[in-house]
């Protein structure tokens, strides 16, 4: 048994996450399931939790920010259904591994992040030409480069602000979590006449994410 954390304990983590998390919980494109068997899910968190980064459960990034469990980042990657090529805006790329990820699927990566320390780490652990890192206010996206054909929230949001939808392309999809009280919801939706209808397709504990507080009486 190994004593401690090693590129190769690393990759049996790996294949452990795969095995009991994802493919016995509906995340079996094969796509995926090759992406985040490869991509060292260790490198975006702080080290001393690099043991547990494989763990199924969300991991503490500092600046109040949280890292979702793996069943979560695969159910929403899942659902997005990303081909290579395609232009995708990530809300909330916090230290890179979801970025990571998208870029293995071959996205063209437009990663946001308000959070300077977050986007350092993101920046050191993940060197890919195909993610352009911005920083700024989760909130408004990245309006320079749209209109994206997917828009993937990293995290649970009470409202989706109109300044993103507007940057996601017509026949595009957004993939998100919805926080109703206690509760979080895997969401997804097309654009259709310029319009978004959010949907939910999987209760989960999602974390969430700052900027998108719905207004005191809103009703999503």
């Amino acid at each position: 048994m190994a004593t401690r954390f090693s590129e190769y304990t690393a990759a049996e983590m790996r294949a452990a996450m795969i095995d009991s998390q994802l493919r016995t919980n509906d995340v079996t494109d094969p796509a995926v399931v090759a992406a985040m068997g490869a991509v060292p899910r260790e490198a975006h968190v702080p080290a001393a939790l690099a043991g547990v980064a494989y763990m199924d459960r969300a991991i503490a990034l500092g600046e109040g920010r949280m890292l979702n469990p793996p069943l979560v980042t695969g159910r929403m990657l899942v659902a997005a259904a990303i081909r290579p090529g395609m232009r995708v805006l990530l809300v909330g790329g916090a230290t890179g591994y979801t970025a990571a990820l998208l870029a293995a699927l071959g996205a063209q990566v437009h990663a946001v992040e308000e959070a300077p320390a977050l986007l350092a780490i993101a920046r050191s652990a993940t060197a890919d030409a195909n993610i352009r890192w911005i920083e700024g206010p989760l909130a408004a996206g990245a309006p320079d480069a749209a209109p994206y054909d997917r828009i993937i929230i990293d995290g649970a949001i009470e409202v989706l602000p109109d300044a993103l939808a507007a940057q996601l392309a017509e026949g595009g999809r957004i993939v998100a979590a919805r926080r109703e009280g206690a509760v979080s919801r895997l969401v997804q939706g097309v654009k259709a006449g310029g319009a978004v209808a959010l949907r939910s397709f999987a209760d989960m504990d999602v974390a969430p994410l700052p900027g998108f507080a719905a207004p005191t009486g809103f009703r999503f």
